[in-house]
């Protein structure tokens, strides 16, 4: 069932003058029912959290450990529709970051760095600390999504946070700039969306993850910083991680594949700290389109992917690598 955008508008505003505690309130109702009408993403959901470490015990446990990913990423929704009514000062309020000292380190050496996420909690809350708070310019990519009023829609929603959208097709090049213009940049990681990515073995199975990350990183001299941003009580937290080391040490697709790799093992980490808050729900493995009888990107049913950047938007079956 498709959102209409005109829906998606109306709840923009809405949160303008809507208590947050009643926003949310009202999310989780609908994510409740996105979950019962979902049962392929309910069986993803489970998936991951038993890769996370998450082994409910009995089917009433799992029922409830699913829908706290669903709550949670009803609460992201939330959360990001708020953003854009919220004050400066509101936003220095709502979030905490530990590990900025790696942010600063990176511009001290006249080089911005790349910040790499995964789907987890409220990361647009750091574009808009970071360009309000701290005066820093954020970019990100953005995939280029049907029909053409959902992108602008989304591409509204996010310039409003203060972010300097890259649309995907622009690519290295896109990024290359933003990086030259002295913007963090933010890549997505957790999930290959073309299939085409760098194969790696993530949470102990092989699956592949965008090469983009470490290539840029590798090729600009930007420091690769892992980073998440977590829901905690009404606020947030961010961690952001060492970087990562990106020198040189062979060929150009050998460091490639070992900077992403030692990615993996950090989104990993990142990730087991909230599994409830990992918002992907798609097909991540060769195994989850076995399970599903689904096609991998670049691929064939039920084949593995080739070696070598999201989950759904609620109630439109499209990527989400806008976020």
């Amino acid at each position: 069932m498709d959102v209409p955008v005109a829906a998606l508008r109306a709840a923009s505003a809405a949160m303008a003058v809507t208590p947050a505690p009643l926003a949310n309130l009202a999310a989780r109702a609908v994510a409740n029912g996105i979950a019962t009408l979902s049962p392929d993403e309910r069986r993803m959901v489970a998936r991951n959290l038993r890769r996370a470490g998450i082994h409910p015990r009995g089917p009433v446990a799992g029922r409830l450990a699913v829908q706290e990913v669903f709550d949670s990423y009803a609460r992201y929704w939330v959360d990001t529709l708020r953003l854009p009514h919220l004050s400066n000062d509101e936003v220095a309020d709502g979030l905490v970051v530990d590990g900025y000292e790696y942010i600063e380190q990176a511009f001290a050496t006249g080089t911005p760095p790349i910040l790499a996420l995964p789907h987890l909690g409220g990361w647009e809350w750091a574009a808009r600390w970071l360009r309000d708070v701290k005066g820093v310019p954020v970019a990100a990519v953005v995939e280029e999504i049907e029909p053409p009023e959902l992108y602008e829609w989304f591409l509204e929603v996010r310039e409003a946070l203060g972010l300097h959208v890259i649309p995907l097709s622009d690519g290295a090049a896109g990024v290359g700039a933003a990086l030259a213009a002295g913007e963090i940049v933010c890549l997505l990681c957790d999930r290959d969306i073309s299939g085409a990515g760098i194969e790696v073995d993530f949470f102990g199975e092989t699956t592949t993850l965008p090469g983009g990350p470490a290539l840029m990183s590798i090729r600009s001299g930007a420091p690769l910083l892992p980073a998440a941003v977590y829901f905690e009580g009404s606020r947030c937290r961010g961690v952001v991680s060492p970087p990562l080391d990106t020198r040189r040490l062979g060929r150009l697709r050998e460091d490639v594949t070992r900077v992403t790799q030692d990615l993996a093992h950090v989104l990993e980490e990142q990730i087991r700290r909230a599994p409830e808050q990992w918002h992907l729900l798609q097909p991540n493995w060769p195994s989850d389109h076995e399970a599903l009888g689904t096609t991998p990107p670049g691929g064939t049913k039920g084949s593995s992917p080739r070696p070598g950047g999201g989950a759904a938007a609620p109630g439109t079956g499209r990527s989400d690598a806008a976020r």
